[in-house]
């Protein structure tokens, strides 16, 4: 296959409507299978889980998987319960996430934890977690599980390197990488390579999908954390400014910090711990990214990974699955812009 290369920059806003229609008839399967494991004789497991998995995710990381099946012209079934463990390991760690941020929103709705409570949040998420690992078991695959398993640990691991970040001003730039790379790239990756597994494609097919969707993850949390600052409510679905006021060191704020003087470091040194949160100081941590052009620098970084992601599926073939592949890409780099 030749590869044929395609940057960054199109016509009109970038869509999530080609993977959607490409994989809608297996998204209803694995829809079928997401609404049958979070069933429980225990009437709170499928209501709270209910009422995230309902809430209007757009379900990225398993449509992903999907679409890569696609691409590798795999005619069987086997992706649709991995493409739900998928979504379950991604639901348990939303879950887990909103009680450890105290979160208040999440997709505009009020989040599990503020409804139900903090230790039920947390059980459910572990429920969803065990029935993520059934449906590995029963695909039967050892690399598969080895995959998705390895990717469960890593992103717990980057959770807990971000909270042990968190409030810490001299974060790195290298070290922020690692965060986003575990907590969120790692999904992404999974969720990418096991098409490949299933389809029984060689080991450079697996590479190639694992790079398309670590970058892709990279570059989506980059504009997540971009976002946080200059984006709204309605748009984001969660409270603007989390970030800023839970004291997470992200790439907008490691570069005005990195490019302010004495006088705006020490805002910034006084905002990370905690010192300074009301909205008078985000408006000003706001004023001083625009000031510095950390917001576009951010934008620009995730343009670069975007790129690293289109580059990683270039051997493929051309076809619907690709260019679909491809505008998620751009959706993802777009978003809220």
């Amino acid at each position: 296959m030749s590869a044929t290369v395609h940057h960054i920059g199109r016509d009109g806003p970038p869509s999530l409507d080609p993977i959607m229609g490409l994989v809608a008839t297996d998204m209803n399967a694995v829809n079928s299978v997401i609404l049958d494991r979070m069933q429980s004789d225990i009437p709170l497991i499928p209501e709270l889980a209910g009422h995230l998995i309902a809430g209007g995710g757009k379900r990225m990381r398993p449509m992903l998987t999907l679409a890569c099946a696609k691409l590798l012209d795999y005619p069987g079934t086997r992706h649709h319960k991995l493409a739900a463990a998928v979504e379950f390991i991604h639901t348990a760690t939303l879950l887990h996430d909103d009680v450890v941020d105290g979160s208040d929103l999440r997709r505009g709705k009020k989040t599990a934890n503020l409804v139900f409570g903090n230790p039920a949040t947390v059980l459910v998420g572990d429920f969803l977690f065990s029935r993520s690992f059934e449906l590995m078991v029963e695909d039967g695959s050892l690399k598969v599980l080895k995959i998705l398993s390895g990717a469960s640990a890593v992103i717990a691991e980057g959770e807990v390197d971000q909270l042990t970040a968190q409030r810490r001003i001299d974060t790195s730039e290298d070290h922020y990488l690692d965060i986003i790379g575990s907590k969120t790239a790692a999904l992404f990756a999974a969720a990418c390579r096991i098409s490949a597994v299933v389809a029984e494609r060689d080991e450079e097919d697996e590479l190639a999908l694992d790079a398309y969707g670590r970058n892709l993850g990279i570059a989506f949390q980059l504009v997540d954390d971009a976002i946080d600052y200059v984006s709204d409510e309605a748009t984001m679905g969660k409270d603007v400014g989390d970030d800023f006021r839970d004291g997470k060191v992200t790439l907008p704020v490691i570069i005005a910090y990195a490019r302010g003087n004495e006088e705006e470091r020490k805002f910034w040194q006084d905002a990370i711990v905690g010192h300074r949160t009301s909205d008078e100081d985000l408006a000003y941590a706001t004023q001083l990214m625009r000031q510095h052009g950390t917001i576009d620098e951010t934008i620009e970084r995730a343009r670069h990974y975007g790129q690293r992601a289109i580059d990683a599926i270039a051997g493929f073939g051309a076809g619907k699955a690709k260019s679909a592949l491809i505008e998620t890409v751009e959706f993802a780099i777009s978003r809220a812009f």
